[in-house]
């Protein structure tokens, strides 16, 4: 099919999102002088919002694209994790898997951003492993989103979620299904992920995986394939940035898909836009290099953009001539 018929054919394909919640709050405003007080910029606000980040990211991306989102994380029992649930049930997500556990915060990451250049940004998060009672719960809606869903995405980003319970569990349940899954892995999860179709991590990431530093140079290619050997994952994909995508299969090897030349804003979000749309390409039926070559046509879209954003259906179309 064409780039264009694969696009369509996001439309009301089923993906459950599994991962770290969290809520991108944003500051706007203007840097007029430094403070008296001390060396430090003073912004003067503008305005404030806040966006779905983490997973809650991937899922917006999904929903943008035209896909179902069912999104299962865990949020704390608190004012923010009650405005992430709306907003993704505004967007048209199905938060039935959210498991809200009083004992951590929901995770939110607050960005000052002044003359659209992003100058501090303040976490207020916990990364310990979720408890054992939120994460039994979660198993069970893990259970009922691989059974309805075309496709499983975990979006890793090491505050708990993806630990040795629920990754395990989740690649049995998708192996006995027969349902794809693809994750967004972080270096001290990555092992988890034995018997996944697809694992996605950047350079940094794979050489932290690894300790194999010719991710960084022409040698990527043997640093690879042997990574994913070791992982025993069906696709390995490392996203280098400008310098676009690489991926190793078991059945034909290497390939590299140079990165779309385009002015960079805001790189924030953009590995969740380049998974999300391999993984919808994947659902869909395209091979890898249509899916990749699809992504990091969106990926060009998304840091164009100021913030943690996504890239809609009709500006991937648009894009794609």
């Amino acid at each position: 099919m064409t780039d264009h018929e694969l696009v369509l054919a996001f439309e009301g394909l089923k993906i459950a999102v599994i991962g770290d919640l969290m809520m991108d709050e944003y500051v706007w405003g203007d840097a007029a002088r430094v403070s008296p007080e001390s060396p430090v910029l003073v912004i003067e606000v503008r305005s404030d919002s806040a966006v779905p980040g983490g997973a809650a990211n991937v899922a917006a991306n999904a929903m943008a694209l035209g896909a179902q989102a069912q999104i299962l994380g865990v949020v704390g029992e608190d004012v923010p994790g009650t405005a992430l649930k709306a907003s993704l049930e505004q967007r048209g997500a199905n938060i039935s898997g959210i498991v809200t556990d009083p004992t951590r915060p929901t995770t939110r990451k607050t960005r000052i951003v002044a003359q659209n250049q992003q100058v501090l940004r303040i976490d207020r998060e916990s990364s310990h492993e979720t408890p054992a009672a939120a994460t039994k719960a979660l198993g069970a809606h893990i259970a009922s989103a691989v059974a309805n869903s075309d496709a499983i995405l975990v979006s890793d980003y090491a505050k708990g979620v993806v630990n040795a319970q629920t990754v395990p569990n989740t690649i049995s349940l998708c192996q006995s299904g027969k349902k794809l899954l693809v994750a967004n892995a972080k270096p001290d999860n990555v092992e988890l992920f034995a018997g996944a179709s697809v694992v996605s991590l950047n350079v940094s990431e794979a050489v932290a995986a690894s300790g194999d530093a010719r991710f960084r140079t022409d040698e990527i290619e043997w640093a690879g394939k042997e990574l994913r050997k070791h992982l025993k994952i069906g696709t390995l994909i490392v996203t280098r940035g400008p310098l676009g995508i690489t991926y190793w299969t078991e059945e034909d090897g290497f390939h590299r898909i140079p990165a779309h030349p385009v002015e960079v804003y805001d790189v924030a979000g953009a590995g969740d836009t380049v998974i999300t749309t391999i993984t919808l390409a994947l659902a869909a039926g395209a091979p890898m290099d249509q899916a990749s070559r699809l992504a990091v046509r969106a990926a060009a879209i998304v840091v164009g953009k100021v913030g943690v954003a996504t890239v809609t259906a009709n500006e991937l179309l648009e894009a794609l001539g």
